[in-house]
C-alpha cells in the first residue's frame, strides 16, 4: 500500500481564547484542540486529520483576522475529556465515555509567518479563489485546505 499523502488544513482560533503566541508557549509548542463542537468539523478530525498533516492556523474574530502561524498532527483524534466535565462550556450530557461524541487532536507549531496574512489579503489572491476560508457563509473552525493553496499562502507570506 503506498504511503498516504500529507494533506493540509485551517484551523480558526480566537486569539483571545488561544493565540498562536499560546501554542508556542505550550510545553513542545504543542497543544490539544480541544472544545470543537460541529460535527462536520469533528469528522475532518476524526476521519482526515493525520499525523504529520499540516495545519493552517488562523486567528478569527479579531481585527484583523489573519493566517498567522503553520502548525503540524501530531496525535489523530481521541475522545475530547472536556465533553464530560460538568464545570466545562463545552460539556455534552449526551455524550459518553463508551462513545464518545467529541474528538480532539494535539498539534505542534512549526513555524510563524513572518507577516500575518489578513484576510483581505488572502481574499485578493487568485490562487486562493476556491479556499473555505473565503467562501460567503463558511464558519467552520476546521477546514480542508488544498495543497496548492496551502503552497500559496506560504509564498504569500514568503516562506519557501
Amino acid at each position: 500500500m503506498p504511503p498516504r499523502k500529507r494533506q493540509y488544513w485551517l484551523v480558526k482560533s480566537e486569539p483571545s481564547t488561544f493565540s498562536f503566541d499560546d501554542l508556542l508557549a505550550s510545553p513542545g509548542r504543542t497543544t490539544c484542540w480541544d472544545g470543537v463542537r460541529n460535527y462536520q468539523a469533528r469528522n475532518l478530525m476524526r476521519d482526515g486529520m493525520r499525523i504529520g498533516d499540516r495545519v493552517l492556523f488562523y486567528h478569527s474574530s479579531t481585527e484583523p483576522a489573519a493566517v498567522v502561524g503553520v502548525c503540524e498532527v501530531v496525535r489523530e483524534a481521541y475522545p475530547d475529556p472536556t465533553q464530560f466535565d460538568r464545570r466545562s462550556e463545552y460539556f455534552d450530557p449526551k455524550s459518553r465515555a463508551d462513545e464518545p461524541t467529541w474528538v480532539m487532536v494535539d498539534l505542534r507549531a512549526v513555524e510563524r509567518l513572518p507577516v500575518p496574512l489578513t484576510l483581505a489579503e488572502l481574499r485578493s489572491a487568485p490562487a486562493l479563489a476556491g479556499m473555505e476560508l473565503l467562501r460567503r457563509g463558511s464558519r467552520l473552525s476546521v477546514q480542508p485546505v488544498t495543497a496548492e493553496q496551502f503552497a500559496a499562502v506560504r509564498g504569500l507570506a514568503g516562506l519557501r
